[in-house]
């Protein structure tokens, strides 16, 4: 293979613009992958596979604790050097898979792909400059380009992140030691997330900084109030209303002040995280170059269908900001290959993507939620089942949380959204997103053969409740079932005996 000539160009080799690569070699492309720093990107160092390594150990302390400290045993401790351990065991072999996957892929499909080390610029539509330290600028030719750069935590003006006592997540996992303190800015899915760690290992006392008046408020307020309830429980202080005036480092500690409800409070911890979003990497990658349009607040690479205005070239993952997830971005960079060599005609949809918000309990979302449909008046029915009344969380005496479905408000109840929360919730929604995808009611849920004793088995009963002929029902266990239409902001239950 030329190594000057290629079809596709993929700028970064994180989650989105490797699978874009893998994607090409499928329909036989000659494809250059470029990557400046580590292949894997957030998506293995510093973002999803590192913090939720730390949330599946702590949720292991924390359930043990539960256990060993309500029949009077003194709490179960682990040290940080045991964490950080695992930690690096988790990163080094997901990254040793990709190592591996490369340096074979290149030695048995060597006429197709091709991994280059460097800074990958456009310079024109079809041109793409591989710059590395220390040696002159490669400039290679391509039939198209993907800009799969991904991002980085976004700072504030006034506060500096010197990764040491003011962190962002890229630092947060190269802590020494358990802070003995620790205050997050931002009460989002990832500020609940780290939250939530590390009160579970019980060896740090956690504050959290939140704007509104309740946290993860882009969620349904039964979902805020429940995290922000266990969070509390597990020795949380939430700092609700909350306006930061100064964060700076002092005598080595991180001193900040907050004004809540016109009252001013200082305080100082031993370190603190900023976490308040993401902003995309395209500084400096030749943008202005081909004259490729920024969205409207020009914080991310404008698209139509992963498509830029200029034909050829391609934006995928974290920079045409959409949906900052990995599972997102792996769809969007396959389905941009799809576009260019398959002929795909098909736009991507955003209505059922699954996302888990590791937190405690555990999150797990799908389309729609109740605030959303409520701000766009449209009419639905919505069905809440109580963890406590399935027989699969009463044996694993993980009874706290619930499942919410909504569909729409006629007899073919199509799916708009499911919520779930507690154990297993992120298993329990792959049907419910398949169903938002294929344009189905809810009919086949509810003559599924579910396993028993399963946490599946909440789902089905859900679908009953919606179609009146569930086994419990909700005008009798009012405090645990709800089965209700929801029309002009107005509530009518659905379950009358």
């Amino acid at each position: 293979m030329s190594e000057k000539k290629f079809d596709l160009v993929v700028i970064g080799g994180g989650p989105s613009g490797y699978a874009a690569a893998m994607r090409a070699i499928d329909f036989g492309k000659r494809v250059c992958l470029i990557e400046a720093k580590k292949v894997g990107g957030a998506g293995v160092y510093n973002g999803a596979l590192s913090s939720k390594t730390l949330w599946e150990l702590s949720q292991r302390v924390k359930n043990v604790n539960e256990t060993i400290i309500s029949i009077g045993r003194d709490p179960f401790r682990i040290s940080w050097a045991e964490v950080k351990k695992t930690l690096d065991e988790a990163i080094f072999e997901r990254k040793f898979q990709y190592s591996c996957h490369i340096k074979l892929l290149k030695n048995e499909r060597g006429d197709l792909f091709s991994y280059r080390r460097g800074y990958g610029k456009i310079v024109g539509p079809h041109e793409v400059s591989i710059s590395k330290k220390g040696e002159e600028d490669d400039i290679i030719q391509t039939e198209f380009i993907i800009i799969a750069t991904g991002s980085r935590p976004r700072k504030l003006p006034n506060i500096i992140a010197d990764e040491k006592a003011i962190l962002t997540s890229d630092g947060i996992d190269s802590i020494a030691d358990y802070p003995k303190s620790l205050v997050i800015v931002g009460a989002g899915v990832i500020g609940c997330e780290y939250a939530t760690i590390f009160s579970n290992f019980g060896k740090t006392k956690v504050y959290i900084i939140d704007r509104a008046d309740h946290i993860l408020p882009f969620e349904d307020d039964d979902i805020s109030i429940t995290v922000s309830e266990n969070l509390e429980k597990h020795g949380v202080t939430i700092h609700h209303k909350a306006q930061l005036d100064r964060m700076e480092v002092v005598d080595g500690e991180v001193e900040y002040e907050i004004t809540c409800d016109g009252e001013t409070e200082i305080i100082r911890v031993e370190k603190a995280l900023l976490s308040i979003g993401r902003v995309s990497n395209f500084d400096n990658i030749g943008l202005d170059a081909v004259g490729i349009k920024k969205g409207a607040n020009g914080r991310h690479i404008g698209d139509n269908d992963t498509q830029t205005n200029v034909p050829s070239i391609y934006a995928v993952g974290d920079v045409n900001g959409r949906i900052a997830l990995v599972n997102m971005g792996e769809i969007e960079g396959r389905h941009a290959v799809e576009r260019m060599f398959g002929q795909k005609s098909t736009p991507l949809s955003y209505d059922n993507i699954c996302t888990i918000m590791f937190l405690e309990p555990e999150v797990a979302a799908v389309g729609m939620n109740v605030k959303q449909v409520v701000e766009q008046n449209i009419p639905c029915k919505i069905v809440k089942l109580d963890y406590s009344v399935i027989a699969r969380a009463i044996a694993m005496r993980k009874t706290q949380g619930f499942f919410k479905i909504i569909v729409t408000n006629d007899d073919e109840m199509k799916i708009l959204g499911m919520r779930a929360v507690g154990e297993h919730a992120s298993s329990a929604i792959q049907a419910v997103a398949l169903l938002i995808k294929m344009d189905r009611g809810i009919g086949e849920l509810a003559e599924l053969v579910h396993p028993h004793p399963s946490i599946v088995e909440g789902v089905q009963e859900c679908v009953r409740m919606l179609m009146n002929k569930s086994i419990f029902k909700s005008s009798v266990f009012k405090d645990k079932l709800e089965c209700y239409s929801l029309v002009d902001g107005v509530k009518t239950p659905l379950q009358r005996l």
